[in-house]
C-alpha cells in the first residue's frame, strides 16, 4: 500500500481508490476525507457533534428525533468513511452500541490510524460488503439502520432494491428507522424511484433535502427518513428549516414518487453519476 504526503495532506492508496485526509484551514482538530477527489467525510476530533456537509446534519437530526435526547440507540451503519456519525452518536448518546459495515478495508485502517475513535466509543467496525453482512445479521437488531454507501460518487445497484431494503427492514426493531442517504439530480428519476422502493417495505417516510434539490434544479443529496411507524415530521421540519443550511421536508412522498415503479434485483441500477466538476470547489 502505497503512502505519501503532500504538503499537510495524507495521501494514500486505498481499495477504492485514492484517499486523501485534508486538514480544515478553520478548525485545528478537523479534517475532510476525500475518495477520488469526491468529498466523503468531515470529522472534527476535538467535536464530533460538529457537523459540516448539510447532508450529514440531516441525517443527524433524524437521528436526534428517534428517541429522547441522550438515550442510547443500536445502530448499523452501513458505509463508514471518516465515521463521522459513529463519532456523533457516542458524543451525544453515550452508551449506545453502534456497527459499521465499511468495504474497503485498507480505508477503515488508515482512518483507525489519522483519526483515532474515542477510546470508551462502543463502535465495532467490519469489512464486508454492506447487503452481505446485513443478510447474516439476526432478526430485529437495531433501532436504526443509517445506509450512506459509495463506490466513489454512486451507490452501488445492488443497494438500491427492495430486496435490499426488505433485508434492512428485518433487521430493524418493529419500531426503528432507516436513515438512506439518496444522491441525485434533475430530473430526479432515481430518487423518485427509491422513495417508491424504501415505501414499499417502510410505509411511513418523508424527505429532508435543500429546497432547489427537491424540485430537480441541481445535484445534491436527499436523506430518506423511513418506518413502520409514524414519523416526527413537524419537529423535523422546524430542525431542517433552522439548520445552518436550510432545508425542507417533504412528507407528500405520493406526490413526490410520481407513480414511480418499485426498483427489483432485477432492473436496480447504481445512482448517477454527479456532474463534472461538481466537487472542484470544495476543500
Amino acid at each position: 500500500m502505497a503512502q505519501r504526503r503532500r504538503a499537510d495532506r495524507i495521501v494514500e492508496t486505498v481499495a477504492s481508490g485514492v484517499a486523501e485526509l485534508v486538514p480544515d484551514p478553520d478548525r485545528d482538530t478537523a479534517f475532510t476525507l476525500l475518495l477520488d477527489g469526491a468529498p466523503q467525510s468531515h470529522v472534527d476530533l476535538a467535536d464530533p457533534t460538529y457537523l459540516e456537509f448539510e447532508y450529514v446534519r440531516r441525517i443527524a437530526a433524524a437521528i436526534d428525533l428517534s428517541a429522547p435526547p441522550g438515550e442510547p440507540l443500536r445502530v448499523l451503519h452501513l458505509g463508514g468513511g471518516a465515521l463521522t456519525l459513529p463519532r456523533y452518536v457516542a458524543a451525544t448518546r453515550p452508551g449506545s452500541v453502534q456497527r459499521v459495515v465499511e468495504i474497503d478495508g485498507p480505508l477503515v485502517e488508515l482512518v483507525r490510524r489519522s483519526l483515532p475513535l474515542p477510546a470508551k466509543a462502543a463502535i465495532r467496525v467490519r469489512v464486508a460488503d454492506a447487503r452481505a453482512a446485513v443478510e447474516g445479521m439476526r432478526e430485529g437488531g437495531y433501532d436504526l439502520v443509517v445506509v450512506d454507501v459509495f463506490a466513489g460518487a454512486r451507490t452501488p445497484a445492488h443497494l438500491a432494491s427492495a430486496e435490499f431494503i426488505q433485508a434492512v427492514a428485518r433487521v430493524l426493531d418493529p419500531a426503528g428507522r432507516l436513515i438512506a442517504n439518496i444522491a441525485d439530480g434533475p430530473p430526479l428519476k432515481h430518487a423518485r424511484a427509491q422513495v417508491a422502493t424504501i415505501r414499499s417495505v417502510l410505509p411511513e417516510a418523508c424527505l429532508v433535502a435543500d429546497a432547489a434539490v427537491l424540485r430537480g434544479r441541481r445535484f445534491g443529496n436527499l436523506v430518506v427518513f423511513a418506518g413502520r411507524t409514524p414519523l416526527p415530521i413537524a419537529e423535523l421540519s422546524r430542525r431542517a428549516a433552522g439548520d445552518w443550511f436550510p432545508g425542507r421536508v417533504e412528507a407528500d412522498l405520493d406526490r413526490f414518487a410520481g407513480g414511480a415503479a418499485v426498483v427489483t434485483d432485477r432492473v436496480a441500477v447504481a445512482s448517477p453519476q454527479p456532474p463534472k466538476g461538481l466537487f472542484s470547489n470544495r476543500r
